[in-house]
């Protein structure tokens, strides 16, 4: 592809782009929810369609059954994950693994190393907001006795949660890539394997340099004070 090509083929890049940058803008600016922000992106998506010649009425009513059959799959999986989830909370095991940890008295790296672990077995059984609804009461004074910081342990709580999303047998994302790639779940579980390997390099990362995660809080804090 030639320069004067790539030069052609940018004006439908533009705003795209535009697109994005308005979608996460308006929620880091405060003007949107992240459902509003959603509704956003729909309706520029629409309008770009519309605009580049895209949209037609058999493009939309396929759009719109892809969005109800897979917005369908979502649904019954996140009722089967709400049944896995009452009756993990029914039998108290996450609960007792949680106290269990709390009497080992452990260092700061050892407790932060002992719930990584502990996250990561527990979201393959559970969805990652059950994970920590049925164990912060336990998870969260240990954490403030350990003496560490609560902003930056919501930080490492929310990429745990996010690594518990791809963890098999049922980790929340992985049903919804195989619904809408149809490939077994082995394959999808292998391929998700990099992914998650970077995000417990996140975690060492927020562990080793935790200014990351609190430097925008911090000086948020700072501004306001002032």
């Amino acid at each position: 592809m030639t320069f004067a090509e790539k030069i052609a083929n940018s004006k439908f890049l533009i705003p795209v782009f535009l697109l994005i940058m308005v979608v996460i803008g308006s929620m880091y600016m405060g003007y949107a929810t992240a459902t509003e922000a959603a509704a956003f992106g729909v309706i520029g998506s629409l309008l770009l369609a519309a605009s580049q010649g895209s949209l037609t009425l058999a493009t939309f009513k396929e759009s719109l059954m892809g969005a109800t059959r897979t917005s369908a799959m979502i649904a019954l999986i996140l009722a089967g994950a709400a049944f896995l989830s009452l009756s993990m909370g029914f039998t108290g095991l996450p609960r007792a693994l949680a106290e269990w940890i709390a009497v080992l008295e452990l260092s700061r790296f050892e407790l932060l190393m002992v719930l990584l672990v502990f996250y990561i077995v527990i979201g393959c059984f559970l969805d990652g907001i059950s994970s920590v609804v049925l164990t912060m009461a336990v998870v969260e004074p240990m954490i403030r006795q350990a003496g560490i910081d609560v902003i930056w342990f919501g930080i490492f709580i929310v990429v745990v949660v996010e690594m518990a999303q791809i963890t098999p047998p049922i980790g929340f994302n992985l049903f919804v890539m195989q619904g809408m790639t149809k490939h077994e779940m082995g394959y999808i579980s292998r391929a998700a394997i990099p992914m998650f390997l970077i995000m417990v390099l996140m975690v060492f990362v927020l562990i080793f340099f935790p200014d990351l995660a609190t430097y925008l809080p911090d000086n948020m804090k700072s501004i306001n004070s002032s």
